[in-house]
């Protein structure tokens, strides 16, 4: 795995940093750098171990083995108040006897920083975060997307190097998501600080990150900006992890792409066509008989059995089609065509 070239401080950096509890290894031989200014995401599983690497950063838990480096300083050992960051939790942790302004303004008032100045702060994180006028209320009179601006503006009132948060829209429903999704990627631009994003949903990692480390049992199996991890995805569980991957494997691969190994093929980059279509030469194909059509509103996905063995994903956009013209397709005889650039041949780590 390699990091790339990158002019700007690394903020983070893991060296084969391992998390042991008991025989269960949560995090296992990790390296990992993230620069200064950056916004990563940690994507994974429940269990990967993406949770306990940002507790690693924070100072909750201290590493079995290896090295911690926060802007070059090793930090193992140091306590999380003498470390330049702060978390934002999924549940807020907000202080529900406190004003909003209290909120914010709590990790000045234990700095003793001066009324006139801790007003002003709090005045300007509130028009950051758009809630310009609620700080008298209770966090109780907030609506969750506003108890999430509040939560963010109490951690960034500090101005800390690095921002911590461990999945801090799950508690959201869908449309509010998405927008705090937006809005969190502008926030991260106009303070420009560190945010590394904990999660476990695909959309949110793709949707706000500049690279996204994968984890799985422990392991990162690949880092990449949110195009390299969709479109080149390295090993078996990545494809299958981040959105849906055709895999192509055993006689499968021998017959349709050539050589034995595992490949990956998203549906959307496949061609549903004739099943005499002339195939072009920077092509695969695959012949087969329509399973199964589900129509999606936006799209329709076909189960395309093939004739070589096994089954295809096949996702094409509803331009110009009904869903009875897309019903009707179901036991008819196609081709399946693909460009060879969007087969990738997928490594077990």
């Amino acid at each position: 795995m390699t990091t790339p070239t990158n002019s700007r401080p690394v903020a983070v950096q893991f060296t084969q940093v391992a998390r042991h509890f008991g025989e269960v290894r949560a995090v296992d031989n990790v390296d990992l750098a993230i620069f200064d200014g950056e916004f990563f995401s940690m994507l994974g599983p429940s269990g990967s171990g993406k949770t306990t690497c940002l507790r690693l950063i924070a100072g909750f838990e201290q590493p079995t083995a290896g090295s911690i480096q926060l802007y070059g300083q090793e930090v193992a050992g140091v306590p999380p108040f003498l470390r330049d960051i702060n978390t934002v939790f999924q549940d807020y942790a907000l202080f529900p006897h406190m004003t909003i302004a209290d909120n914010i303004a709590y990790g000045l008032m234990v700095k003793k920083v001066a009324k006139p100045e801790r007003d002003r702060r709090v005045n300007e994180m509130l028009e950051m975060v758009q809630l310009p006028g609620i700080e008298k209320r209770k966090p109780s009179q907030l609506s969750g997307g506003q108890r999430q601006r509040v939560a963010l503006a109490r951690a960034l009132i500090n101005h800390p190097k690095v921002l911590l948060l461990d999945e801090p829209l799950g508690a959201l429903d869908l449309k509010l998501r998405q927008q705090m999704q937006i809005e969190l990627k502008q926030i991260q631009h106009r303070v420009g600080i560190t945010f590394i994003f904990v999660t476990h949903d695909q959309e949110e990692a793709l949707t706000m990150s500049d690279r996204i480390a994968v984890f799985n049992k422990g392991k990162v199996e690949q880092i990449g900006t949110p195009a390299d991890i969709y479109e080149r995805p390295e090993t078996p569980f990545v494809a299958g992890f981040v959105g849906v991957s055709n895999m192509i494997r055993d006689n499968a691969a021998q017959q349709l792409i050539g050589k034995a190994g595992m490949f990956a093929v998203r549906p959307e980059k496949i061609r549903l066509a004739d099943a005499a279509a002339e195939v072009p030469g920077n092509s695969y194909c695959a012949d087969g008989v329509i399973r199964e059509v589900i129509y999606l509103g936006i799209n329709t996905r076909y189960l395309v059995t093939l004739n070589v063995g096994g089954e295809l994903n096949v996702v094409e956009q509803n331009m110009a089609v009904s869903s009875t013209e897309a019903l009707a397709q179901q036991g008819r005889s196609v081709r399946l065509i693909w460009l060879k650039e969007h087969t990738r041949q997928l490594h077990e780590v």
